[in-house]
């Protein structure tokens, strides 16, 4: 019996030790995530973590990176720009050639000094404009594009009168420059602002700002805020009878926010976007590099059992463009040779429209990407409404 048993002790060291070489060969390639998990921004985060689940299995089932499989390690920073510094304070410390996320404007600029010598950053909200060949990039169209492609939208509608409300907070400032912008523009010398109220995120009710918009007697109303305040906006907007339609930021086209909310919705809820949301429309005539990366995209979520928003395509493009040039650099790549790739990338389709980082430095999409979509409450989607640069359909 003795015998027996050191045989086998031995057979299994032995295994054992044979198998260690596969084993680090096959270490996962860890991938720093900090998303808004929880607190107000919980709607947006959720989803984008959704997205990198999906994304998490179609990378390792192609090759993963250098032939390690990929894990997205997700860090909760609860919609606060606080946490989020202590999260990437964790994070750099760990000199990581790569960090994704957050989605918020506030927890972006609070992150993006901390990465001033690398990793590279790529923040998930459109609202940030990082200083051509930083560390850090920033998602989708940007927040000016958005506002462009709306306004002329409106414009080219017939709907000249314009309300606006934006947040006290750091989404609703950037905002109220990118509108200002967009105003001053010599093709909307015809359009007028006839009241611009503001409001602080955590009031609870909007209604005294939405009665003085109403008097106004505009003829499309646009508020600027995303998750729960966009909420109390909605709200007040039916209590006051507001009948007009009714335009927001991207940053609301989630399918919970559209669920929760659905009992207060506008009747007509215009949301501008990347290209992502056009799928199969026929209206809209894609580059076919990016119709195939929509095919590929919305066959993922259908598989899963379930479709895709703004969450998804403010994250999937930036997490597949940083694959790509972690599968093209060397294994030990640092922050500041992807950094030059990135800088240098130009052609790259993704699901939101042909990135060019030399045209769009940080960003690689613009005005060109951009559509307008109108939520369709029956369908369960942001039916494209505008063709790119925020020209209606016929």
């Amino acid at each position: 019996m003795p015998k027996t048993i050191n045989r086998w002790t031995m057979l299994a060291a032995l295994a054992l030790f044979a198998a260690l070489p596969a084993r680090a060969a096959e270490s996962a390639y860890e991938i720093n995530v900090i998303l808004p998990l929880s607190g107000n921004s919980a709607f947006l985060g959720k989803t984008e973590q959704q997205a990198l689940v999906l994304q998490e299995k179609l990378i390792n089932d192609t090759g993963g990176i250098h032939g390690r499989p990929v894990h997205f390690v997700i860090r909760d920073d609860e919609s606060s720009p606080q946490v989020a510094v202590q999260l990437t304070n964790d994070v750099v410390a760990k000199n990581p050639p790569l960090l994704l996320g957050s989605s918020l404007v506030a927890m972006c600029n609070a992150m993006a000094p901390i990465v001033q010598n690398g990793p590279v950053m790529y923040c998930f909200s459109p609202g940030i404009h990082p200083p051509p060949g930083s560390f850090v990039y920033t998602a989708n169209v940007s927040t000016l594009d958005l506002a462009h492609a709306l306004v002329r939208f409106f414009r080219l509608k017939g709907w000249t009168r314009l309300a606006l409300m934006t947040s006290s907070d750091a989404t609703g400032q950037d905002a109220d420059r990118g509108l200002a912008s967009v105003l001053a523009l010599p093709e909307n010398h015809d359009v007028t602002v006839v009241e611009h109220a503001h409001f602080n995120p955590t009031d609870v009710s909007v209604a005294a700002q939405l009665a003085t918009i109403k008097a106004a007697k505009p003829q499309a109303f646009i508020a600027w805020t995303t998750g729960s305040p966009v909420a109390t906006v909605f709200r007040a907007i039916q209590e006051i009878g507001l009948d007009v339609p009714v335009g927001t930021t991207s940053g609301n086209m989630t399918h919970a926010e559209m669920t929760q909310f659905a009992a207060f919705l506008p009747k007509e809820l215009y949301i501008p976007s990347a290209e992502w949301p056009v799928g199969d429309d026929p209206r809209v005539q894609l580059d076919p590099a990016v119709a195939a990366k929509q095919k590929a995209f919305y066959a993922a979520y259908a598989a899963a059992g379930s479709s895709p928003d703004e969450g998804a395509g403010l994250s999937w493009d930036p997490t597949s463009v940083l694959i790509d040039a972690l599968r093209a650099l060397p294994a030990n790549v640092t922050a500041a040779q992807l950094n030059a790739y990135l800088q240098k990338l130009q052609h790259q389709p993704g699901v939101n429209g042909i990135y060019d980082y030399v045209k769009t430095p940080q960003r690689g999409l613009n005005l060109d990407d951009t559509i307008v979509t109108r939520w369709n409450a029956k369908s369960g989607r942001w039916e494209p409404v505008a063709k790119p640069t925020g020209v209606p359909l016929g």
